[in-house]
């Protein structure tokens, strides 16, 4: 099988578009059905010629009811031909590093090279409880999990521990046939360093607007220099609301009417320290998506999606077609947006990818 077979569906300058699903589940429907249409929408996203396809985690919220993207990205690989599958990303803070870079090997592994793994350090949520990893964990032991991962990846035939997950060398089995590359969730300094530390490309959130994308990416290009990476060979991902509709405030309705209800699950994150979590003027942040984002009618959010292929560094672009709600209207938007946004190959004649600003 071949390594990446996602390569001809580019956006322009070698950007490839993806769907990013948050599985969140609205009021009308059951955690099963949540599942079942993120499903259905990563295998819209490979009829409709999308590169791949990213799965977000989370536990014990409504915001998204996956509790492990690994498996679900397993599931999807299982059901599809072309696509990518990454994770978006995986909670590294939850688990044991060895234990997810052995799942990321066999999947590696099994799916011909077609599974991208992104890691995060999560949040200081009762996850860190229930799994008995602790609040250390997430305050000071995403550096050593990251560490273990990354040589687990390598290709090396034996791996040992550190100081924070002591264990003697062991072999590396399933072993990479070829270094298995990491995405690193980053919305602070710390972690952009860290990962340029590695020579780890990012995963760039939706909160962040280009200007914050640019200033990390800056930060991230001088450090990796700094520790002998070639910044040019990361390959980040950013991730952006997408919705499209023949005007732009018909867009901006549908999201208004739609993302709300499905951001109102973030409330439900319980602190490990018993602390209440920080409020968030819900209203105020879907206009700040609409603002920021391809969220209107196809010019746009070609415009959009341009500036966001123009970050430097950036290779994939990563949209969250769910916002506006329901299943219909979720698959229309994601083939509305391969057909009369990202034009790409297998949804139009003509094979044209490139997207300029104002299209």
């Amino acid at each position: 099988m071949t390594a990446d077979r996602a390569a001809p569906r580019r956006v322009g300058r070698g950007v490839r578009a993806h769907v990013f699903l948050l599985a969140g589940r609205r009021s009308d429907a059951s955690h099963g059905e949540a599942l079942g249409d993120a499903h259905r929408y990563g295998m819209a996203a490979e009829r409709a010629g999308y590169a791949g396809v990213w799965v977000a985690e989370h536990h014990f919220i409504s915001y998204g009811v996956c509790p492990s993207a690994i498996t679900f990205a397993a599931h999807l690989l299982g059901a599809t031909s072309r696509i990518t599958v990454g994770t978006a990303a995986c909670i590294l803070s939850d688990r044991h590093p060895v234990a997810l870079a052995e799942e990321a090997a066999l999947l590696d592994e099994l799916s011909g090279g077609r599974f991208r793994l992104g890691v995060g350090r999560g949040g200081p949520w009762v996850d860190l409880e229930v799994f008995g990893t602790g609040l250390d964990r997430y305050r000071e032991g995403f550096a050593d999990s990251v560490d273990v991962l990354a040589r687990w990846l390598s290709g090396a035939p034996s791996v040992a521990g550190n100081g924070r997950f002591p264990f003697r060398p062991v072999r590396v089995v399933p072993r990479p046939r070829r270094p298995i590359g990491i995405w690193v969730a980053a919305t602070s300094v710390a972690t952009v360093e860290l990962a340029a530390r590695h020579g780890m490309s990012l995963l760039l959130g939706m909160h962040a607007g280009i200007s914050e994308k640019v200033e990390l990416l800056d930060r991230y290009a001088r450090v990796a220099a700094r520790h002998g990476h070639d910044p040019g060979r990361a390959a980040h991902a950013s991730a952006h609301l997408a919705h499209v509709e023949d005007a732009d405030e018909l867009a901006a309705l549908a999201v208004r009417s739609g993302l709300p209800a499905l951001l109102a699950g973030v409330r439900e994150y319980v602190r490990v320290d018993g602390s209440p979590a920080p409020e968030r003027d819900l209203d105020g942040y879907v206009e700040r998506l609409i603002e920021i984002h391809p969220v209107g009618s196809p010019g746009r959010c070609r415009a959009a999606i341009a500036r966001a292929a123009a970050l430097p560094g950036v290779r994939h672009l990563l949209l969250m077609v769910e916002a506006a709600g329901g299943r219909e209207r979720t698959v229309r938007n994601i083939d509305r947006l391969a057909v009369d946004v990202l034009r790409l190959p297998s949804a139009r004649a003509d094979g044209s990818t490139v997207l300029t600003a104002g299209g």
